[in-house]
């Protein structure tokens, strides 16, 4: 087996363990998600204030979340472009 594909190899392996492993972490936080906001629904003490705080905080993270896949994504996808560009080049 040629070492750029022993390496294309490790990359969709690493690929696929992070994309089972983010889904995972997104269920988790989905979870938490739904914990703050019953949170916030039953805490009648809480000021709105402190809801509002609660609400951003969810938010932040669902978009960092978020941004952090879409970058992860798009250098996965620089990966398999740079391989395939090695697949054209003869002799290789």
């Amino acid at each position: 087996m040629k070492p750029e594909e022993l390496a294309k190899q490790m990359i969709d392996f690493n690929k696929s363990t992070f994309d089972n492993s983010f889904g995972m972490m997104v269920l988790l936080q989905e979870q938490m998600e739904k914990t703050t906001n019953a949170f916030i629904e039953q805490a009648a003490w809480l000021p709105e204030e402190g809801r509002k705080v609660l609400r951003e905080w969810v938010s932040t993270y669902k978009k960092g979340r978020e941004d952090f896949k879409k970058l992860v994504d798009e250098s996965y996808q620089k990966v398999d472009a740079w391989f395939a560009s090695r697949k054209d080049r003869p002799g290789t």
